[in-house]
C-alpha cells in the first residue's frame, strides 16, 4: 500500500497570503517521502495501461497550469486577498496529489524499471512544485527567480510524454544510459592516458611561476611530490589492460542492449527488471576502477575494483544467457565476451601480485 503522509495542520483561510505559501511548501515536501517508498496501491480493477497513460499526462498538465497559476499572480503586486491565496493553494495542492495518486495506481507486474522511471518523473515535479511554492514566499513579485523555479516544473511535466511506455522500453533506455555513462568513463580514461600525466599542468604552473623559490611553495602548499603526480612505468603497464575491461564492459552493455531490443518480450517484465538491475551496476563499478587509475596509484585497490567489475559483468552475461532475450544460450558473444573479461582480469592478477604478496 502506499505510504500515507504526514497530516498538516490547517491554515487559515485568513492567514496572511506568504504564510499560506509556507504551510503548502511544508504539506508538499511532506508528500516527497511517500512517494519515495510507497508502493502500488491494491485494486481489484482490471489495469489498462493506455488509461494510465492518458491520466498521468492529464495530470502533469494540470499540475503545469497550477504552477502557472500561482507564479503569474505571485509575481506582481498587489498579491493575492488570503482567501484567493487559498484557492490558489488548493488548486496546487490538489495536483500535486492526483498526480500522485495517478503513480500510485501503477501496478508491480507492469515492471519495476518502468515504475522507476515514472516514480523518479513524480518526484521532480513534486520537488520542483515545492521549490517553486518555497521561492514565491521567499521572494514574492520578484519574476528574474520565480521564472527560474517554474521553469523547473513546467520543464519535468514536459518531459513525462517522453517516458518509455512499457517496460522493454524502459529496459532499453536505462540500458542506453548505461552504456553512455561508460563510453564517457572510458574517453576519459583514454584522454588522461594520451596526455600521460592528467596534473602536468598544474605541477608546471607552479614551477614556472614560482622557480626562484620552488622549494618554499612546496614545503608552504603541501605540494605532493613527483611520485603522487606522475604514473610510473608500472603504473602505466596496469593501466592498459584496465582500459581493455572498461572497453569490455561497454561491449558487454551493448550486446545485452541489443539482444534486449531484437529479442525483449513486453510480457517477461520480471526477466527485463533482473536485467536492467544487474547491468545498472555495470556503471558505477567502472567509475570505481577508473578513478583508482590516478596517481597516486594503489595497485591493490586496482586489483579489487578490477574484481568487483569482472564479478558485475559476468553477472550481467549470466543473467542474460538464462534470459529469454537469448533464445540460443550457446549464442558465441557471451562465451567471447567472459573470455575477453577473464583475459583482462588475469593480466591485471599478474601485474598487482607482488602487492598482494607484499
Amino acid at each position: 500500500m502506499a505510504s500515507p503522509a504526514a497530516p498538516a495542520a490547517a491554515v487559515p483561510t485568513s492567514a496572511p497570503p506568504l504564510e499560506q505559501l509556507r504551510h503548502l511548501a511544508v504539506e508538499l515536501r511532506l508528500l516527497i517521502p511517500g512517494v519515495r517508498v510507497g508502493e502500488a496501491r491494491e485494486t481489484t480493477k482490471e489495469f489498462n495501461l493506455e488509461t494510465f497513460w492518458r491520466r498521468f499526462n492529464k495530470a502533469a498538465v494540470t499540475v503545469s497550469r497550477e504552477a502557472t497559476s500561482l507564479t503569474v499572480v505571485f509575481s506582481r503586486l498587489p498579491l493575492p486577498s488570503p482567501q484567493e491565496t487559498q484557492r490558489f493553494c488548493e488548486q496546487v495542492h490538489d495536483s500535486i496529489k492526483a498526480m500522485i495518486a495517478v503513480y500510485y495506481s501503477l501496478p508491480k507486474d507492469q515492471g519495476t524499471t518502468l515504475r522507476k522511471l515514472v516514480r523518479g518523473a513524480t518526484l521532480d515535479i513534486v520537488d520542483g512544485m515545492a521549490q517553486l511554492v518555497e521561492v514565491l514566499y521567499v521572494t514574492p513579485a520578484q519574476s528574474s527567480e520565480n521564472l527560474i523555479s517554474y521553469n523547473s516544473v513546467w520543464d519535468s511535466c514536459q518531459q513525462v510524454p517522453r517516458i518509455p511506455r512499457d517496460n522493454k522500453a524502459a529496459a532499453l533506455s536505462v540500458l542506453t544510459r548505461s552504456v553512455n555513462f561508460v563510453k564517457d568513463a572510458h574517453e576519459e580514461m583514454e584522454q588522461a592516458v594520451e596526455e600521460c600525466d592528467p596534473y602536468c599542468g598544474l605541477l608546471n604552473d607552479i614551477e614556472e611561476d614560482n622557480s626562484d623559490h620552488h622549494d618554499g611553495v612546496e614545503d608552504i602548499l603541501g605540494c605532493p611530490n613527483n611520485r603522487d603526480l606522475y604514473w610510473s612505468e608500472e603504473d602505466q603497464e596496469l593501466i592498459i589492460p584496465c582500459l581493455a575491461l572498461v572497453r569490455a564492459s561497454k561491449a558487454c552493455l551493448k550486446r545485452i542492449r541489443v539482444s534486449v531490443a531484437e529479442n525483449g518480450k513486453k510480457d517477461q517484465v520480471a526477466q527485463l527488471d533482473d536485467i536492467v538491475d544487474i547491468s545498472d551496476e555495470i556503471s558505477p563499478s567502472v567509475d570505481d576502477l577508473a578513478l583508482s587509475i590516478y596517481p597516486p596509484v594503489c595497485h591493490l585497490t586496482v586489483r579489487i575494483n578490477s574484481a568487483k567489475l569482472v564479478s558485475v559483468l559476468k553477472k550481467a552475461l549470466e543473467i542474460t544467457r538464462a534470459s529469454h532475450v537469448t533464445p540460443q544460450p550457446e549464442d558465441s558473444w557471451i562465451p567471447l565476451l567472459i573470455n575477453a573479461v577473464d583475459h583482462c582480469m588475469n593480466r591485471i592478477k599478474e601485474l598487482t601480485q607482488n602487492e598482494v604478496e607484499s
